[in-house]
């Protein structure tokens, strides 16, 4: 934007507009814009802000609320009445006046602030939004000392539950349509909308229609059911929308707030914590246009309580030898006794390390180092949940040492011609890639490819194509691309092209190697989008048994010597288990001891070797937030703090750096870096990492890395899926839904009340005969859920993967692809 001097007797040189650009006034500023932008965008950049509360930079204009009348002339003519800012694009020669220089414009706004206080409560003191509540402000800013309106205002019964999260206050609601707009536009959910005409007008959804006996009535028939509902309540101008969580806990002037990153995937979204007393009170969206815009999901904002449940251990447990119970001890005593059965248990046989997925980068770190240091091993593995081999040797060569500016990144998603999705559920196992990948579609006519089994709602909401395959045959799908989907082919290999690839193709022989293939051949970008916050950043740190911070291979001298200069130690060269072989060594007696952080057993892709394992090790030492089945057979327990609690950062799936600092001090809880700092003193090693800074820096020290890992292609898969089906066999395809049973997701109920249905989903030709409940079983147990009829291929079964009634892991022990006996449950 130029702005012109525009003095009396001052001469000024013409000011050349740009070739897309326009000239106008505003406010007696001669201003240069881009052609098509909103004239309420165009006085921001000037400095002046009008008021509104329907207009949103990330919503479509809709000129709802009509705050931001504005004076406009064209041509030297003014127009008959002021005109909505927030709708009108800048024009050349146009002359604008606001608030600020127009009195007909000041005067319009107040009529309109009347109009909305018509029938707005004078509720402020007890309403969640009261202390920032933008109505609140621009009444006092823009409105009229007085009212006329003498009448009784519009009451409504309250609060209508549009979700088992979100409440609805009606009579606050000033139609400004923020809501409507964002669950249409932006999610993709249009359950909630505007009901009736008229002074009767009001938001709703589907079944409160039915309750209140609305003559207007949606077609969808059904609740407000979303994933990203919580962004309403923030988007809200009014006290209208709010959280069923935080309703009537606190006043936003109570609260402190604090810049936070979101421990729940690895978007790395921003967001801001507001704390009381100690006390998380509500978590909302950071403003980062790079990575999650305005938006965050509602587990990213509500699933914050796992931190105060119950269970959370707070002092370090030691197992009693004689009662064989788990006490509390001193840190003193905890860390003597851990450090002597760990070094003990080095000399006898060995000792595992599995740190999870879960970790900061510098944790991740800690546990890399206090494996090769203190342990003298590379049997370190952070993936807590299916893998292979194949799968590290891909991420060792296409992922590690990617960063922002040499990879795939959000903005890049957004500008995408062609985005093909393989194993990959972005709304389930990333929602803001799902989020970009919808305003692709939406506003830039990206094709959104997704080779899966059936069309999920990340498949309609992304207006995407689906390139249907049995589950266990992605690999063969891909190699199949350039014969059977020319088109997309020739898609891919155009310039702008990205593959998006998720953790589900570690369970998929072959799948690795069919998309490097790909990617050699059409040269389309590659992102690896994991579904835990940390395991991008742990794979980084090293904390892999093929591999040393900065992705170095273990096997190469070089590469291995660089580490052992920067730590002064000589490191093991053989390359060390991965976390099925450290489970098998343990149950084999091989191992005999093993460090746990924070690993689930039932996320494993055999929890009964892992049990196993854990009941024959002769040594365990788990660190740990709340109690587990790990901690059920630790020997030692130390507690270690949660994301609130201490500081660190994350490295999300684009390689970019997350930091966040303490958002709650004094708690005495330590991160996962210091208590492996402490331990490893105790046997005689030094990692400093006794702060996240500490170990950021240490970290930070080590020379760029000089040698690449090179990808051994492991060749067309020849093996026929088929051959597994038959004596009632089907191939099972499964993944985590977003909301479901997760740990971390504990002790909120709001949001338990807002997963999606819980069904075995199969073709119609599958279903016939089964009844209206199938049940799913192998040799380890069954799930019985109800039937829905999906576009699936015949003689396949999804199941949800860690949800009420359907823990796939756990009851199953099988996976994406495994072959299971389907028959009809209880009629």
């Amino acid at each position: 934007m130029t702005i012109a001097p525009d003095k009396p007797g001052t001469e000024v040189e013409e000011t050349p507009v740009p070739e897309g650009h326009v000239k106008l006034v505003i406010d007696g500023e001669t201003v240069i814009a881009p052609k098509g932008e909103l004239l309420i965008r165009t006085a921001e950049r000037l400095g002046t802000v009008i008021p509104r509360f329907c207009d949103h930079p990330l919503l479509d204009p809709a000129g709802a609320c009509r705050q931001c009348l504005v004076e406009v002339e064209m041509g030297g003519r003014p127009m008959p009445k002021p005109q909505a800012s927030c709708t009108m694009t800048v024009a050349d020669g146009m002359v604008v006046k606001t608030q600020l220089t127009s009195a007909v414009a000041d005067k319009a706004q107040q009529g309109v602030m009347e109009l909305l206080l018509i029938n707005h409560p004078l509720d402020c003191p007890i309403c969640d939004k009261g202390g920032e509540c933008p109505l609140q402000n621009q009444a006092l800013a823009h409105g009229r000392a007085d009212s006329r309106f003498v009448d009784t205002k519009r009451t409504f019964p309250k609060p209508l539950p549009i979700s088992s999260q979100v409440l609805l206050d009606r009579e606050r609601c000033v139609l400004c349509q923020r809501c409507t707009r964002f669950s249409r536009e932006i999610a993709g959910d249009p359950f909630i909308e505007l009901l009736e005409r008229g002074a009767h007008q009001q938001i709703g959804t589907a079944e409160t229609a039915d309750v209140l006996d609305l003559a207007s009535r949606t077609t969808s028939g059904q609740p407000f059911q979303s994933y990203f509902s919580g962004n309403v309540i923030q988007i809200c101008p009014v006290g209208a929308l709010t959280s069923a969580a935080y309703r009537f806990r606190s006043r936003p002037f109570d609260l402190v707030s604090a810049p936070s990153v979101c421990e729940h995937c690895s978007s790395g979204c921003a967001e801001r914590t507001d704390f009381r007393r100690g006390k998380v009170m509500r978590k909302l969206a950071g403003d980062d246009p790079e990575v999650n815009e305005e938006w965050i999901c509602d587990k990213g904002r509500f699933a914050f309580r796992y931190a105060t449940a119950d269970d959370r251990i707070r002092r370090p447990l030691v197992r009693n030898p004689d009662t064989d119970e788990l006490e509390e001890a001193s840190w003193t005593d905890a860390l003597r006794i851990a450090a002597a059965g760990l070094a003990e248990s080095k000399d006898k046989g060995g000792v595992g390390v599995l740190p999870g997925g879960r970790l900061t980068v510098e944790d991740a770190y800690a546990y890399s180092k206090f494996a090769r240091i203190a342990l003298g091993t590379n049997d370190i593995d952070f993936r807590a949940r299916p893998h292979s081999v194949e799968e590290l040797d891909f991420l060792a060569t296409h992922v590690v040492g990617t960063t922002p500016e040499s990879g795939v990144t959000f903005g890049e998603i957004e500008r995408a011609r062609t985005v093909l999705c393989v194993a990959f559920e972005p709304e389930d196992e990333a929602p803001i890639v799902f989020l970009r990948l919808r305003k692709a579609a939406r506003k830039n006519r990206t094709r959104v490819v997704h080779l899966g089994q059936w069309t999920t709602s990340s498949v309609r909401k992304t207006f995407g194509e689906l390139l249907a395959c049995a589950p266990g045959a992605e690999a063969a799908a891909i190699d199949g691309i350039a014969q059977h989907a020319q088109d997309l082919d020739q898609a891919l290999m155009a310039e702008g092209s990205v593959i998006l690839v998720g953790e589900r193709a570690a369970e998929v022989p072959g799948l690795f190697s069919a998309l490097h293939r790909l990617v050699e051949r059409t040269g389309a970008r590659l992102a690896w989008i994991p579904r835990r916050a940390g395991e991008r950043g742990a794979l980084a740190a090293g904390a892999a048994p093929t591999l040393l911070p900065g992705g170095r291979p273990v096997t190469d001298a070089a590469a291995r010597a660089e580490i052992e200069k920067a730590w002064g130690v000589t490191l093991p060269a053989e390359p060390g288990l991965d976390t099925t072989g450290i489970l098998e060594s343990l149950d084999r007696g091989d191992l005999v001891g093993l460090v746990v952080g924070g690993v689930d057993p039932y996320d494993l892709p055999d929890p009964e070797l892992a049990l196993s394992a854990l009941r024959n090790a002769a040594f365990v030492v788990s660190l740990e937030l709340r109690h587990s089945a790990v901690t059920e057979h630790a020997n030692v327990v130390l507690p270690i703090a949660p994301a609130v609690e201490k500081a660190g950062s994350y490295l999300n799936w684009e390689g970019r750096r997350r930091e966040f600092a303490v958002t709650l001090e004094g708690t005495g809880a330590l991160p996962d870096c210091r208590v492996l700092d402490t331990l490893a003193v105790e046997m005689d090693a030094d990692l400093f990492t006794q702060t996240p800074a500490a170990a950021a820096a240490d970290l930070a020290k080590l020379p760029q890395s000089s040698v690449k890992a090179s990808f051994t292609d492991s060749g067309s898969l020849k093996e026929a899926f088929t051959d597994r089906q038959g004596n009632g066999k089907v191939l099972l395809a499964t993944w985590r839904q977003l909301i479901d049973n997760g740990s971390l997701q504990d002790d909120e109920p709001h949001l338990k009340g807002t997963q999606r249905e819980v069904v075995a989903k199969l073709s119609a030709k599958t279903a016939e005969g089964l009844g209206k409940t199938v049940k799913v079983s192998t040799d380890r147990g069954s799930i019985t859920l109800p039937v829905e009829i999906a576009d699936l291929p015949d003689g396949v079964v999804w199941l949800p993967g860690n949800s009420d009634g359907s823990a796939v892991r756990a009851s199953l022990g099988a996976g994406h692809g495994s072959a299971v006996t389907l028959t009809g449950g209880e009629k």
